[in-house]
């Protein structure tokens, strides 16, 4: 059965068999969890198999090994940079989540763990990007029955967490 659960973890410390890396469009090392990202799973061998993709979307996600991570994968996806909600910002982070899923989904991958995906350095509002992660991950469920995957957001700041687990519980969604 699927779920959704979030955790006070570092997102290079889950056991799943993917992780997402907020990416940059150029699929560069960046700072934040993508720093996180490169560094634990090997710089040097996560440069070189981004830069073989060279380049993602916003709202899009490509894959990758996980090399020295305990994922066997890196799903990087790319949410788009808050500029006050007016430039499709709600549409690309939905879609940087599904596109994710889907991904996790094409690849057999039946656990994955998220950060909040452009609520830091993108900064996008806390509570309004837990409403389009929650909301994805179940509309994703929703739409594929049959599949089960289990969703792990992995956050290390405690009001994200509070705001995440409020959000949480106020869409469950009914079975």
């Amino acid at each position: 059965m699927s779920s959704i659960e979030i955790r006070k973890i570092g997102i290079t410390k889950l056991d799943t068999d993917a992780v997402v890396n907020a990416a940059n469009t150029g699929l560069w090392e960046g700072s934040g969890v993508c720093g996180f990202v490169f560094r634990d799973a090997g710089s040097k061998e996560m440069t070189a198999a981004c830069q073989k993709i060279g380049h993602c979307d916003e709202g899009s996600a490509v894959i990758t090994p996980g090399f020295r991570l305990p994922a066997k994968y890196v799903i990087h996806a790319v949410g788009p940079r808050w500029y006050g909600g007016e430039r499709n910002e709600p549409k690309l982070l939905y879609s940087a989540y599904m596109k994710s899923l889907l991904l996790a989904k094409e690849n057999g991958l039946h656990s994955i763990g998220f950060p909040l995906i452009s609520a830091g350095i993108f900064g996008y509002p806390v509570d309004k990007a837990w409403q389009k992660a929650i909301q994805a991950c179940n509309d994703f469920i929703k739409d594929n029955p049959d599949y089960d995957i289990k969703i792990i957001f992995a956050v290390l700041d405690d009001r994200i967490l509070d705001v995440g687990e409020k959000t949480l519980k106020q869409n469950e969604v009914e079975d």
